[in-house]
């Protein structure tokens, strides 16, 4: 990517014999079926739907923005 090309381009003007191939750790410390193996569904999302998440996040910025009114009501 691209971000990973300029990182690759600054070591190696900064800190002069950089690698000839940038490595990602977490690729390293896997196996590549791990990776195969973990594809995300858009609907399951760390044990909650994404329905439950919208509507989680809809009360939050809700009692946020009467938190703000309140503050400038009120003061």
């Amino acid at each position: 990517s691209d971000y990973q090309q300029l990182s690759y381009n600054l070591n190696v003007n900064l800190c002069q014999g950089g690698p000839l191939k940038s490595r990602s750790l977490m690729k390293d410390s896997y196996t590549p079926d791990v990776f195969q193996k973990a594809a995300i569904d858009p609907r399951h999302w760390h044990g909650r739907t994404i329905n439950e998440l919208g509507r989680w996040f809809e009360k939050y910025f809700l009692a946020i923005n009467v938190q703000k009114a309140m503050k400038e009501k009120y003061g």
